[in-house]
């Protein structure tokens, strides 16, 4: 089904992930956070969008690489540390996804559209940004959605949930809302969708 670079891509990019010491159950099977975290985004893009380009594949299947290694409790724990976490961790993902590439032979092309998306820039102009933002969107309201609602008051559920569905297309959230969630969950997003 994959290219054999695409295959050794991915294999690079699970062998760095299996360092993750966070640990998740899945279906019985305990694997590392971040390795489970992209294999779940791979099969969400390959049923969503699955002529996807080499690329979209490669920036899915690496979009958080590496992402225990800059812990959030290292920035202030309000909006505006939260915000600097997250852009130090695309910068990270990029600087530890592009010599996996370069070593693969990926050309400068691939390794820049790859970085580009990584980097989510021009959300809501790029087809490409919008897309890998939809299959954030989507692995989020399937897997971790749940467990988050259950950490947070419902108001600032509302608030982050509010928030997401700005970034997700309408096609997305079409798709979000197929998937199947608890009452209280479909009460967040509904309410989100009407603030």
């Amino acid at each position: 089904m994959y290219s054999t670079q695409l295959q050794q891509a991915f294999d690079r990019f699970d062998a760095y992930n299996a360092n993750d010491p966070n640990q998740e159950i899945s279906a019985g099977k305990t694997y590392p956070k971040e390795v489970l975290y992209a294999e779940r985004m791979t099969k969400k893009l390959n049923d969503y969008a699955p002529d996807s380009p080499e690329y979209m594949q490669l920036a899915v299947r690496c979009q958080h690489i590496g992402r225990w290694e800059i812990a959030r409790d290292t920035y202030p724990m309000d909006r505006a540390g939260y915000l600097v976490w997250r852009s130090q961790l695309k910068i990270h993902h990029t600087q530890v996804a592009e010599p996996i590439l370069r070593d693969l032979g990926y050309n400068e092309e691939t390794i820049e559209k790859v970085k580009a998306l990584l980097l989510k820039k021009q959300l809501k102009q790029s087809p490409d940004t919008q897309l890998i933002e939809d299959i954030i969107c989507l692995v989020f309201v399937e897997f971790y959605l749940d467990d988050f609602a259950g950490q947070h008051s419902e108001e600032k559920m509302v608030d982050i949930l509010r928030k997401t569905l700005k970034k997700i297309s309408p096609e997305g959230i079409n798709a979000a809302l197929k998937i199947p969630m608890t009452d209280h969950v479909k009460s967040l997003i509904m309410q989100a969708a009407e603030a």
